[in-house]
């Protein structure tokens, strides 16, 4: 009988260690695992006993019935969790507990799902979002400076919460972030980050310090800020600003990227900044730039506008 706690948990200890996965890759795809134990404790599929025509029933179950809330997760879920399952079974094939992976590689099962163009906030609403904050309060200055932060260097927000203050170099407006897969890379700020940083950790962070603690982001009880109260941060912030809906952390960090290009940034820049290692990723971003350099044209060219009334009998 497999002890499948002890898998799981040895699982995550190759993620972390043999792989080098940060916490939270480590528990997205712990997170899209959870679906597949659901169905092994069902009794539809055993571990070691899954081959292609089970693995076709887990996967239209996840299409389908899997998710509680709604009936079936989405495509682009469904897909996720397939990466996460050939993930776990290449582990499992490596500690010897399965004879061979059972998802083979190629087009029968991949999942092919639709890219979205990343949202990404104007110029006139970031300025909308910025000024949000109540900078005669403590938290608010602290709110202030990390909507600085995320906008001007595009870091994560898992690389947001991990920053400590030796970390921040005013002097050089330099930040020294930990990426995916542990990688260590130098993030640049803008002025009035610096400025609004610099005007956090002077003024404001040092009466919710209640113990030495090294974290550059507190909360009103002296701990570390949590990637939840960051989240609600820019979620408050987004909706008192009036800007569009849906705004998330990930969206100033599309932002970031959107505005270097549109200024004229090489793409190589830009994926260094970001933290990319495959230039692939950071290419989604020209289509955006491209992508509303088409509305603008369409919307005021006036041979563009033209055209619609011309083709009209």
């Amino acid at each position: 009988m497999l002890d499948l706690n002890s898998l799981l948990g040895k699982y995550r200890e190759y993620l972390a260690g043999a792989k080098g996965r940060s916490t939270n890759t480590v528990r997205v795809y712990l997170d899209d695992l959870r679906p597949f134990l659901t169905y092994l404790e069902q009794g539809k599929a055993s571990l070691d006993g899954l081959d292609r025509q089970s693995l076709r029933q887990y996967l239209a179950w996840l299409a389908t019935s899997a998710n509680s809330i709604g009936g079936g997760y989405r495509r682009v879920s469904v897909a996720r969790k397939l990466v996460a399952l050939r993930s776990f079974y290449r582990f499992l094939v490596h500690e010897g507990v399965v004879k061979s992976h059972p998802i083979p590689k190629g087009r029968a099962f991949s999942m092919k799902v639709d890219k979205r163009l990343p949202i990404f906030l104007g110029k006139r609403e970031i300025d909308q979002l910025l000024a949000v904050p109540d900078l005669s309060t403590g938290l608010g200055i602290r709110d202030r400076a990390m909507l600085e932060l995320l906008y001007s260097s595009g870091v994560r927000l898992s690389e947001l919460v991990a920053l400590d203050v030796k970390d921040v170099n005013l002097q050089t407006r330099e930040i020294k972030v930990l990426g995916k897969g542990s990688k260590e890379r130098i993030v640049l700020i803008g002025r009035p980050a610096a400025q609004a940083i610099d005007h956090y950790i002077n003024l404001a962070r040092p009466p919710l310090e209640h113990k030495p603690i090294p974290a550059l982001f507190l909360n009103r009880y002296g701990g570390r800020l949590s990637r939840r109260s960051v989240e609600k941060v820019v979620s408050h912030s987004s909706r008192k600003a009036a800007v569009r809906p849906g705004v998330h952390t990930h969206t100033l960090r599309h932002t970031f990227a959107t505005h270097l290009l549109e200024g004229g940034a090489d793409l190589r820049v830009v994926q260094e900044l970001l933290g990319h290692s495959n230039p692939a990723t950071t290419q989604i971003y020209t289509h955006v730039t491209q992508n509303e350099a088409r509305k603008v044209y369409m919307a005021t060219h006036p041979r563009a506008r033209a055209s619609k009334a011309a083709e009209s009998p």
